[in-house]
């Protein structure tokens, strides 16, 4: 019964997260850079074996992972 009600919930509010989603990635992406910032800035470059960009890397993936939640939010 509850997982019936939470996907019914889900499936009415499900394209309004999408719009949510769509209408804020950039400020999403801009704050996700940030947090990736301070994580390339903390680690430090002696102990890796090379030098990733987190913040281009980090990029691209959460770039990945909105396309994938929305495309499930669609797709469910």
């Amino acid at each position: 019964m509850r997982n019936r009600i939470r996907n019914s919930i889900f499936r009415l509010a499900r394209k309004d997260v999408i719009d949510f989603l769509e209408d804020h990635e950039e400020e999403l992406l801009q704050i996700f850079r940030e947090e990736l910032q301070v994580v390339d800035d903390n680690m430090p470059e002696e102990e890796l074996f090379i030098d990733i960009h987190m913040v281009r890397l980090g990029e691209q993936l959460m770039i990945s992972v909105l396309r994938a939640l929305k495309r499930f939010m669609r797709e469910v």
